[in-house]
């Protein structure tokens, strides 16, 4: 091979891992990030997704607040985020390590604050309300806002999909955690022993409900994610289930 050929052949290589390193930042989108002071290390317990203790669904302290722009009416309830510190020598942490977080809870805007300092949240912005000990794993808790990196991340859960029954005979609710692979749900079907696939309607959050009186039969559920991924849980629910009740079906 002649010296041309090679520096030719050397070239294109370089820029074959040019792009390939290009097209992985592109995954990439810039937003920034806050934390809440709690005393357990967490977010606060109740939120717009309807979660209750974050703690025993697992999400725990790495539970994020979103912006408007980024909850979407609480469509993405559930779903997973990578996020890194960025561009801020002085704040960030070396190396910058990421996290991953579940979006779990609303960050309200403050329109009487700038969107530079105080409404981080005001629309369109993009922003990640932490847990005080998640954002010291990217960041140094002396800093009031940093900017960070995000993408969407395939999430890696514990056991199966998680069903909370609530409601009463004329209002049926059932709240759905701990979901694998793209983790926000967008559409819900319920069956018992003595009906077809019931279509629900989200509630909030991921709260999904139906006016199908349901007791007293078995029950079970065909749970959409956004990617189109539909998976059915046989009878998850014994017929002597009762309101309060969590139940434990298959996985992504």
């Amino acid at each position: 091979m002649g010296a041309l050929q090679a520096t030719v052949l050397l070239c294109l290589v370089l820029l074959h891992l040019c792009s390939s390193i290009l097209a992985q930042d592109e995954d990439w989108k810039t937003a920034t990030a806050t934390y809440s002071k709690e005393t357990d290390g967490s977010i606060i317990t109740e939120g717009a997704c309807g979660y209750g203790d974050l703690h025993k669904i697992s999400y725990g302290k790495y539970s994020a607040g979103l912006s408007g722009i980024l909850f979407n009416r609480g469509s993405t309830c559930g779903a997973c985020y990578e996020l890194r510190c960025v561009d801020h020598i002085l704040w960030c942490l070396q190396g910058s390590p990421s996290i991953i977080l579940t979006a779990t809870d609303f960050c309200p805007p403050n329109f009487g604050l700038s969107a530079d300092y105080g409404g981080w949240c005001n629309f369109p912005k993009e922003h990640f309300e932490m847990s005080e000990a998640a954002f010291a794993e990217i960041a140094k808790k002396k800093a009031d806002i940093v900017p960070v990196q995000y993408r969407r991340v395939k999430c890696d859960r514990t056991g199966g999909l998680r069903f909370t029954m609530s409601g009463s005979s004329h209002l049926y609710e059932v709240l759905i955690t701990n979901v694998g692979s793209d983790g926000e749900v967008v559409a819900v079907k319920v069956k018992g022993s003595k009906t077809g696939w019931i279509p629900m309607t989200r509630n909030w959050g991921q709260n999904w409900q139906s006016n199908v009186n349901l007791q007293g039969q078995p029950l079970s559920f065909e749970v959409t994610v956004s990617s189109g991924k539909t998976l059915a849980s046989y009878n998850v629910a014994p017929s002597k289930w009762q309101f309060g009740q969590t139940f434990e079906g298959k996985q992504f």
